[in-house]
């Protein structure tokens, strides 16, 4: 009789634990500091975008220049510090959150682009049960956050919900997904406003501002998909503008400054933020500069955009504290 080698026993177990171990994300900004946590933590921490931050500070960010904005005809207050660590909690999991959704609405599409195929979802490193259990979580951590702010503030944050929930879908039936993006993810400079005094006019500018900076730097992030997001029929302004994309970024660039200027000058610190405007378009100047060089910059233009927060921050806390 024939014997039959039995293949399985050939498999170096050491192997077969390499195989079942998650990895990162092809676009995780961190994948060293992702893959050290525990396994079963990974692909949590992937769906909630910790690997990669700068997406939290571009939500954040705009927060903490809207309250500090508020403050300069008020002048800052000790009790500020516990509505700015209040705010970056919610910045944290609300992303977290809104991630975690955007990957469960967008796996089929993620799973066709080489960039996003390795993500938790569309590589079966979680299930879709358990990626709605982890979305709740955070919802519940958001929700016990949202209980803290003043009454004028939980309104406007519910308000955010509508566009959370339809952002996933803006790029299936619009060629302006970042607009919509620019309000959803600076809604928080609302909910500051609303916790620090009121949203103000003045405040209702620096939000179209901020959606102005969200159009130009999201912009700027697609042009490393335009390709796979033409084979799947994903639209975005990189894919609209075309050859005109840099060009079109840094219109929406002038704009956001425009809206700053027009902003700060209506609260009087007219000499902080003109030099806060001037600071952000040296800033975007070199952006555009960069990407015409080398359009394969992209993701490292995007990612400077964290800067071009804190020069906001830095400006609009520079004048309240005066």
């Amino acid at each position: 009789m024939t014997e039959t080698k039995d293949d399985s026993r050939d498999t170096d177990p050491v192997d077969a634990d390499i195989e079942k171990k998650p990895q990162a994300p092809a676009d995780s900004a961190l994948p060293e500091w992702l893959v050290s946590l525990p396994e079963k933590l990974v692909p949590f921490a992937a769906l909630a975008r910790l690997d990669r931050p700068i997406g939290t500070w571009l939500v954040i960010l705009p927060t903490l220049a809207s309250f500090a904005y508020t403050r300069i005809s008020t002048g800052f207050y000790w009790t500020d510090i516990w509505w700015q660590l209040l705010f970056a909690i919610g910045a944290i999991v609300m992303r977290g959150a809104a991630c975690t959704w955007n990957d469960i609405t967008d796996r089929d599409f993620d799973a066709k682009v080489e960039r996003t195929a390795c993500r938790p979802l569309p590589s079966g490193q979680v299930s879709l049960r358990d990626a709605y259990i982890f979305l709740g979580v955070q919802l519940v951590i958001g929700f016990l956050a949202w209980l803290c702010l003043p009454l004028d503030a939980k309104i406007v944050a519910l308000l955010a919900i509508p566009l959370i929930g339809a952002y996933p879908f803006m790029k299936r039936i619009t060629w302006w997904p970042q607009a919509w993006l620019g309000a959803t993810i600076n809604w928080g400079a609302l909910v500051a406003a609303a916790t620090a005094m009121h949203v103000s006019f003045g405040t209702l500018i620096l939000f179209f501002g901020f959606a102005a900076w969200t159009i130009a730097y999201d912009t700027i992030y697609a042009i490393q998909d335009e390709e796979d997001d033409a084979l799947i029929g994903v639209k975005s302004t990189a894919r609209l503008m075309g050859e005109r994309v840099i060009l079109g970024a840094f219109s929406f660039f002038l704009i956001a400054a425009a809206c700053f200027a027009v902003a700060a000058a209506g609260t009087g610190a007219t000499r902080i933020g003109a030099l806060t405007v001037i600071a952000f378009l040296v800033h975007a100047i070199w952006q555009v500069h960069t990407l015409d060089r080398d359009k394969g910059t992209a993701l490292k233009v995007f990612r400077s955009n964290a800067w071009a927060g804190l020069i906001l921050v830095a400006g609009f806390t520079v004048a309240a504290a005066l």
